[in-house]
């Protein structure tokens, strides 16, 4: 039973300078920059017939418009436990829009909506036990972030083993998109 999302590829350049980051914080399970990606739509452990479902549902999102995507800043999810730090995506309209087309199409197939708000961002790093005020430390001493940008040329169906996360990630698919 194959455990699918859907997300954008984030190129070596732009892997590497995000893995500059790694580092100096306690707690800290820094994923492999070769895992580096940008989750879509997160779908799960699924039996093949619906994995090819999803894949041929997906292919009517294709040719969609190329875009960029811009990381800003640093940032982490948790409040007061903190679980991860990411590189967060500055939001535009063609990103918000695949995004949401990918919910609909998969939706109409049958599967659950996706009950999390959409924050696009790199996952850099799990965290177990990273105090607040260590994790706000961290931030501080890493310095002013400088933007990376980088275009999206498609979107692809990653598949991962069961586990505790951050890979390895497997491009069971790509669709291309139209500049």
């Amino acid at each position: 039973m194959p455990r699918l999302f859907t997300g954008l590829e984030v190129p070596k350049e732009v892997a590497f300078a995000l893995s500059l980051k790694r580092g100096g914080l306690h707690g800290a399970r820094w994923i492999d920059a070769d895992n580096y990606h940008i989750t879509l739509r997160f779908i799960g452990d699924v039996d093949y017939a619906t994995a090819n479902e999803v894949s041929a549902s997906l292919e009517r999102l294709a040719n969609g418009l190329s875009f960029s995507v811009r990381l800003t800043q640093l940032g982490a999810f948790g409040g007061n436990k903190p679980h991860a730090l990411y590189a967060g995506v500055e939001l535009n309209e063609t990103l918000s829009r695949l995004q949401a087309a990918q919910e609909r199409v998969l939706q109409r197939i049958g599967l659950e909506p996706e009950s999390r708000k959409y924050t696009p961002h790199v996952t850099l790093a799990r965290l177990r036990g990273t105090a607040p005020e260590e994790l706000a430390r961290y931030l501080a001493m890493s310095g002013r972030f400088e933007p990376l940008q980088f275009p999206v040329g498609r979107f692809v169906l990653f598949s991962s083993r069961d586990s505790v996360g951050g890979g390895p990630y497997v491009v069971e698919q790509s669709y291309p998109l139209a500049a």
